[in-house]
């Protein structure tokens, strides 16, 4: 069962939208516990692989084991992030920035996320 988005949520979530930068709620929000699909309640990230990376969304060099699914862009350009549960938008991932030693930046939309305190 999916939780009911508003019209927001849904232009993100359904139809691949972007938040503007540094206007989500968790960019800078750093407490401890488990990001999770905000359409379908998939635990995605633990707050253990959050970092700030300054682009203005939030940043995580790693996702919860097959918690994600990486596509090609409809641009062709860029990987899109989408919830291996429900096919929700993410955001984008990035790889050879150099922001921490995994070298991959998952850009997450704080809209396309709950958080859940562990």
């Amino acid at each position: 069962m999916f939780n009911k988005l508003n019209t927001e949520e849904q232009r993100v979530i359904l139809h691949k939208g972007t938040e503007a930068p540094f206007s989500g709620k968790y960019e800078n929000f750093f407490e401890k516990g488990i990001y999770v699909c905000k359409q379908c309640g998939n635990e995605l990230y633990s707050s253990e692989s959050k970092f700030h990376s300054g682009c203005g969304w939030p940043s995580f060099d790693d996702c919860i084991q097959n918690a994600i699914k990486e596509q090609l862009d409809a641009d062709g350009r860029r990987v899109e992030i989408v919830c291996a549960k429900c096919g929700g938008h993410l955001g984008h991932i990035f790889k050879g920035e150099g922001f921490t030693p995994k070298n991959t930046r998952h850009c997450v939309n704080s809209i396309s996320l709950d958080f859940r305190k562990n």
